[in-house]
């Protein structure tokens, strides 16, 4: 670890902070405020869907200025949407807050490159545990984003204004952070300099079909399922105080693996540190399908995020023998595109199935996505042994 990386690590975790907060507290705002109740999870739909408009101009914006200056507008969007989230609360204007959210993904999708960016801040063959270090700066978001909700909800006069609020100065805190730290320079580039593959046959790739599948898959349940929890909760009569709880250690087993993920990840093979991941994600099901009590939704998210943890860092992981440096934007924005347009459709089928088919069934139908990543890392581990590659 280097100053360059604790700084991202710490930036990582405000991001997160920022993300579980939205997701807290914009299902119960929407469900307050939407016009039918299947509408609830809009708001958080539309943070996923912002993520997924805005990766190709962030792609650019990193291309022509750099990680630096692109995470640097990440953050001022971020305070913008803090704002405007503040006066659709204010208001009580349902499509605004939508909006908002919509806007915010353009953090988001910013965001979503601090892992990257990790592994070009050290020298030597250490990526793994560069990306899982900072990833485990996450914890930052495990503690301040659930209190934050909890304790801020109550500041302004309309209920939740002030986690709204709160988002706005730890974006001005993200960005002091920010620009203190030395990212590579930007290359200069002419028309004559070699651009790389075409981005179609980078994706056709085993490893990187593999790879963009278990992201998206691991980010798009987990969405799914951290989501609906604020919401299932409260059908439950749990006081959102419990609520955060489960956020808290949610996001704790989300980031707290990332301090040995790296080292697993050396030891093991990716692939079977990612598979360990599918069996924790199914457990995690288990658990939440037989019982509602606070223990089941504690343990269950908990599991769930250390499930995510070894699947998103392996992918991460993976994916980075599956371009060239000059490659690198327009792959990472193909990667990131997807795993945005998966957690577009869970974050909408979050709300709208737990209103209509409970809890229960929530759990039941994320059974068939996670043996989709069991099954895609069982075939590209087939196709490592048969050409006599080790991963």
């Amino acid at each position: 670890m280097n100053k360059n990386l604790w700084l991202l690590a710490i930036a990582q975790g405000l991001f997160l902070a920022n993300n579980v907060t939205f997701i807290a507290i914009n299902g119960l705002v929407g469900l307050s405020l939407a016009p039918y109740p299947w509408m609830a999870t809009l708001p958080v739909m539309g943070y996923v869907v912002g993520g997924a408009l805005s990766t190709g101009l962030v792609a650019e914006s990193q291309r022509r200025w750099g990680r630096k200056v692109s995470f640097q507008l990440g953050l001022l969007v971020a305070l913008l949407s803090a704002c405007l989230g503040i006066l659709a609360v204010e208001q009580q204007w349902f499509w605004l807050l939508v909006g908002t959210t919509v806007v915010a993904g353009y953090y988001s999708a910013n965001g979503h490159l601090y892992r990257f960016a990790a592994a070009e801040l050290i020298d030597g063959g250490h990526r793994e545990k560069a990306v899982s270090l900072v990833m485990a700066g996450g914890l930052i978001g495990a503690v301040i984003g659930p209190n934050l909700a909890n304790h801020s909800k109550a500041l302004l006069t309309m209920p939740f204004a002030g986690a709204y609020l709160a988002l706005g100065v730890l974006a001005i805190i993200a960005l002091a952070l920010i620009s203190q730290i030395d990212f590579p320079p930007v290359p200069e580039r002419t028309s004559h300099d070699d651009q790389g593959r075409p981005l179609m046959e980078i994706m056709t790739q085993p490893v990187f079909m593999v790879s963009a599948l278990a992201a998206s898959i691991s980010y798009g349940v987990m969405n799914l399922l951290m989501a609906a929890t604020p919401l299932a909760m409260q059908v439950c009569s749990m006081p959102f105080s419990d609520t955060a709880l489960v956020l808290e250690w949610h996001v704790i087993g989300m980031f707290a693996p990332g301090f040995i993920t790296g080292s697993l990840i050396r030891r093991f093979g990716v692939l079977t540190i990612m598979g360990v991941g599918v069996l924790l994600n199914l457990a995690c099901i288990v658990i939440a399908i037989n019982g509602n009590d606070l223990h089941h939704f504690v343990s269950a998210l908990f599991l769930l995020g250390v499930g995510w943890n070894f699947l998103f860092t392996g992918s991460t992981t993976l994916s980075l023998d599956a371009y060239r440096p000059e490659e690198k934007d327009r792959a990472q924005a193909a990667i990131n595109f997807c795993v945005f347009a998966v957690m577009s459709l869970s974050s909408f089928a979050s709300g709208a199935l737990l209103t209509t088919q409970g809890w229960h069934w929530l759990n039941l139908g994320s059974v068939v996505p996670v043996l989709l990543t069991g099954i895609s890392l069982a075939w590209l581990a087939r196709k490592f042994s048969s050409s006599g590659v080790t991963a």
